[in-house]
């Protein structure tokens, strides 16, 4: 009513009350000022980075500098006369990645590097994911006893690993021709069974990451889960695959990124046991072929090519892979 004072409680429009602050037009929640609040929520904001500030600094001098020097290769004449000074260094803009197109062997090494590493990837996490599960259903001796011997195969070096493999299967002295009673079969003279024998290596050595990893994201799993699953009379492919995977799918993200990388930029296994990509470069895959290109053959832009051409692949692979989980709704 027109002239009635305003009781407990209320406010006119543009006054403030005590304990109410002043009323937004067209609403009844009190406005309150925030200035003081926000500098708190800016100071905060901030701390987080200046504790990640000295680790930035060490990865921008390790990655952002060598991929500026790589991309500023790539675009310039760049070979062995101009690293002795013989020749002045030219522009060529994208006139190597020309040359890198035009190649028909480039595009055979990156079809099979694709190949190759895919079956890679799906075989590492195959079996480390198997031997997760194995090992949450053995006792502690066998355990341990398969935990020692995953490190053990993940810490030898690549070069030495490749090694013992290659002389496993040698033609002529390895044991896995004569239990397989093959005689004098050479794995590395065809290309299809030397990739495969490169793929066994590659699979041993990056297993026990897979294995390590799922195996401490399903001791994390509540046993109730489990328990009540294998109640209801799933089997354990179904539990895995209904259960035990959607719940460690943040961890099999990680691991997959991280064997897709791995695996795609794989040197050592294929220069080792394919003596330098094999017979007429049958077993070639983009990393030696960016060395050869590179070191054998002194053409350093092209091999920088190379390089970035790889580098744009995994960005792209890895960027898509996480927004095909992000459309089905993870949080990453």
């Amino acid at each position: 009513m027109p002239g009635r004072p305003a009781g407990p409680g209320r406010s006119e429009p543009g006054r403030s009350g005590p304990g109410t602050g002043n009323l937004l037009r067209g609403t009844g929640r009190p406005r309150t000022r925030t200035r003081t609040g926000k500098v708190r929520r800016t100071q905060a904001g901030w701390t987080p980075w200046l504790y990640l500030a000295p680790a930035l600094l060490i990865l921008g001098g390790l990655l952002v500098y060598p991929i500026y020097q790589l991309g500023l290769i790539s675009v310039l004449h760049y070979t062995q006369a101009q690293v002795s000074g013989g020749e002045p260094t030219t522009f060529e803009g994208f006139g190597n990645y020309a040359t890198l197109f035009a190649d028909d062997q480039f595009w055979q090494v990156l079809l099979a590097t694709l190949v190759f590493a895919a079956a890679c990837v799906v075989s590492t996490l195959a079996v480390g994911c198997a031997l997760a599960v194995l090992l949450t259903r053995v006792r502690a001796v066998p355990r341990l006893a398969l935990m020692l011997a995953a490190l053990g195969a993940w810490a030898t070096p690549a070069v030495t690993g490749s090694t013992v493999w290659l002389f496993l299967f040698d033609p002529d002295f390895g044991p896995a021709n004569r239990v397989l009673g093959i005689g004098d079969h050479s794995w590395t003279y065809g290309r299809y069974s030397a990739f495969a024998l490169v793929l066994l290596e590659v699979v041993w050595c990056s297993f026990p990451f897979v294995m390590v990893t799922v195996y401490a994201g399903i001791r994390a799993v509540p046993g109730e889960v489990l328990e009540a699953a294998a109640l209801d009379g799933a089997s354990q492919w179904r539990i895995w695959r209904s259960v035990l995977a959607p719940m460690l799918r943040p961890i099999l993200v990680v691991v997959t990124i991280q064997s897709v990388i791995w695996d795609f930029k794989v040197f050592t296994q294929i220069y080792v046991m394919t003596n330098g990509g094999g017979i007429a470069g049958q077993n070639l895959v983009l990393n030696v072929y960016a060395y050869q290109k590179a070191f054998a053959a002194s053409q350093y832009s092209l091999g920088s090519a190379i390089g970035v051409v790889m580098l744009v692949i995994l960005l792209a692979v890895t960027l898509a892979y996480l927004r095909l989980l992000r459309r089905q709704g993870e949080e990453l």
